[in-house]
């Protein structure tokens, strides 16, 4: 391959080494991020003999250049001085950046939200089921839970279990974030579930008056008299008759002891701000001290900024936005109503919305009020996310998403929106506006009809049974119309500019990836065979097959190796890249979980690349096998990739071993390099027996 005529050929492809905001390469690909994609001559790229593919994944266009080449190409391109050097990472992290504000949030959201969205699905589609037979009204005058008492258990159990994927959503987001920040996710977890804990006071037990009024009491948000013996909380709480909330003092700070059950925000600061003092800590400690100390500080440090931090500035802002909004229908009317559908959902996606019963509680007739207000503004806008959905559903053909439209939607207009916000609407984004639009009218309906609800209840269309008599027919009029003006309006929306946008999921994850490499490969139809010089033969050198720091086996941690049983060798404790044949030789053993490499050199040398310490415990997970046994391989051809970071964060040391598994046949090591190297240095060299070296 001419390297440098490729290389000047791609910079002209793509439009220009000016059109490149990013550049970085894997074991076979050109990772570029580049500003305008129409500038790009995709075809006559796919045309070029010594390309082997393009695709376009992750917001980077990728092309397929090779193993052994595609470093030398990245190079000659480097050297015109105006391509912009990144790692794979950060390449990563610049395609995320592409794009506006509100799109990057709502990739990060997305990227967040998607792996959990089958706890969610299921748990909204259970809670409308728990709705639908525990709903006073909706079948005649009893439940059908008290119609068939047999049922009763059934519905607690499903009530049960629906809401735990609610209640202890900060876990679940905890982890998943942490993963999307580059964290160790069983540290987001743990501090997910701190938040949820059970010494604290809860923040999901919304349907005890008592309770709920006690808890947005040490919220800060008044005194109201809520219970039906008109005694107001702080009277009850002075006399002893209800428990006041406990609270720690830290250095002289006040912390009241509160939940974060079903909040979001929350969650999200605390798993970011752990994610960036754990990866502060693993860069400044190594070894045995950067696996005892790092997770105990990263938790101390966070679980400290959580409580005293995170949680007292979203805790006023969340009164800030009940207030504000209460405010602003008292005042406003129908605008008010319109303005407070607007953002509805938008509050959903926070997860404020849970702050709503503060202001709805006292409200409700039996505690006194005019009756609520939010709750029917709610429904409208739970029903408008649903209809959308469902529009997505009837017009993508895309499988994937096909099943998360059809039962995120089903659960919205019952009530329970998350999965079709998170998991269709937010991800294709006009279907979320235009649910936020039509939310809007139908609120402003809702505040000209001055609809009001009677008690809690399911936000949906079931709802009704919670609202007061005299309006339940203007709440259905405008659940309909809200409805068919929704799925309308997202259906010919959908048909036109919103097509291209149903053609499947914008988050590529690496197995997709790694399919659409294959599938350009495959369609490029080339293959390499690979030689080995003639010389290799009389090579008894090894070089650093990873970038990081060389150390001697007596400093691994297992005793397998640090004692030498399995040969003489050093170790790496890696920096980052790939795993490259540190000789000229063919590959015997390619474990199938990609952790270990046997390769046997051209002179006879048999090594043993072990990456990491029990990494086999992670059955192939973050290791891409890049060769397989038989292979013939040159020295600095990639073995296998690895996603260092993500084995850390799993609890494994990555140090690995390079070993001579026949060094009985050879005269011993010499000329051992420890410290600092990179791929291609100078590792070490096996002097050869008597017998060889004289031949």
């Amino acid at each position: 391959m001419d390297h440098a005529r490729v290389a000047k050929d791609v910079l002209t492809y793509v439009g220009g080494a000016e059109n490149i905001n990013a550049a970085a390469h894997c074991a076979t690909r050109l990772r570029l991020v580049l500003a305008d994609m129409d500038k790009v001559d995709q075809a006559a790229l796919d045309k070029d003999p010594d390309l082997k593919g393009t695709f376009l994944a992750g917001g980077m266009f990728q092309i397929i250049v090779g193993p052994g080449d595609v470093d030398i190409v990245f190079s000659e391109m480097i050297k015109t001085g105006k391509v912009k050097e990144v790692s794979k990472d950060e390449a990563k992290q610049e395609a995320a950046q592409s794009g506006n504000v509100v799109s990057r949030f709502i990739k990060m959201i997305a990227d967040i939200f998607v792996p959990i969205l089958p706890a969610l699905i299921a748990g909204g589609l259970m809670m409308a089921l728990h709705n639908v037979l525990s709903a006073e009204g909706l079948f005649g005058d009893e439940p059908l839970v008290k119609r068939w008492a047999w049922l009763a258990d059934y519905d607690a159990l499903i009530n049960m279990v629906s809401s735990a994927a609610f209640a202890f959503l900060p876990i679940l987001v905890g982890f998943s974030a942490t993963k999307r920040f580059g964290g160790n996710v069983y540290l987001g977890a743990a501090m997910g579930a701190a938040m949820v804990s059970t010494s604290l006071l809860s923040a999901y037990n919304m349907a005890d008056s008592v309770a709920t009024s006690n808890f947005w009491l040490y919220q800060g948000i008044g005194t109201k008299c809520s219970l039906t013996d008109g005694a107001c909380i702080a009277d009850l709480v002075a006399a002893g008759k209800i428990p006041a909330a406990d609270a720690w003092n830290l250095f002289g700070v006040h912390v009241d002891k509160i939940g974060y059950q079903a909040m979001v925000i929350p969650v999200l600061c605390v798993a970011w701000l752990l994610s960036v003092i754990e990866k502060w800590l693993h860069k400044r400690l190594s070894g045995t001290t950067d696996f005892l100390l790092t997770p105990l500080i990263t938790i101390l440090v966070t679980g400290f900024l959580t409580f005293v931090v995170v949680g007292p500035v979203t805790r006023e802002l969340s009164i800030w936005i009940t207030d504000g909004i209460n405010w602003g229908y008292n005042t406003l009317g129908i605008v008010g109503g319109f303005l407070f559908g607007l953002v509805y959902s938008p509050i959903v996606v926070t997860g404020l919305h849970q702050s709503f019963p503060a202001v709805e509680i006292p409200l409700l007739p039996q505690n006194g009020g005019v009756g609520d207000f939010i709750f029917p503004i709610a429904s409208v806008a739970n029903v408008a996310q649903g209809a959308v959905a469902l529009a997505v559903f009837f017009k993508t053909k895309d499988a994937k998403m096909k099943g998360l439209a059809g039962a995120g939607g089903a659960s919205a207009v019952f009530g329970i929106t998350e999965p079709a916000i998170f998991g269709v609407n937010l991800r294709l984004r006009w279907p979320f506006f235009i649910g936020m639009g039509v939310a809007a009218l139908g609120a402003g309906l809702v505040a000209a009809f001055d609809v009001r609800g009677a008690a809690l209840g399911a936000a949906g269309f079931v709802g009704f049974v919670s609202i007061i008599t005299d309006d339940i027919p203007a709440y259905l009029m405008i659940e309909a119309l809200v409805f068919v003006v929704a799925f309308v309006a997202a259906l010919v929306y959908g048909s036109t500019r919103g097509a291209a946008s149903l053609a499947g999921d914008e988050v590529v994850t690496d197995e997709q990836e790694k399919a659409m490499e294959a599938a350009a490969v495959a369609a490029h139809e080339v293959v390499e065979a690979v030689e080995l010089p003639a010389e290799a033969a009389n090579d008894f050198t090894v070089t650093a097959p990873i970038a990081g720091r060389a150390i001697a086996l007596s400093e691994v941690a297992d005793p397998t190796f640090s004692s030498g049983i399995l040969g003489p060798g050093l170790a790496i404790d890696p920096a980052e890249g790939p795993v490259v044949s540190p000789v000229d030789g063919e590959v015997l053993v390619a474990f199938p979980t990609a952790h270990a490499y046997g390769i046997r050199s051209a002179s006879g040398i048999e090594l043993l690349i072990h990456v990491g310490m029990d990494t086999v415990q992670l059955d192939g997970k973050h290791f891409t096998a890049r060769v397989k046994a038989g292979d013939k391989v040159r020295r600095g051809q990639p073995l296998v990739d690895v996603d260092w970071a993500a084995v850390k964060a799993a609890g494994f040391q990555t140090v690995t071993p390079v070993v001579v598994s026949n060094a009985t046949a050879f005269d011993g090591l010499s000329d051992q390099h420890t410290g600092d190297v990179q791929r291609g240095d100078a590792f070490y060299s096996v002097a050869p027996a008597a017998a060889t070296a004289t031949t």
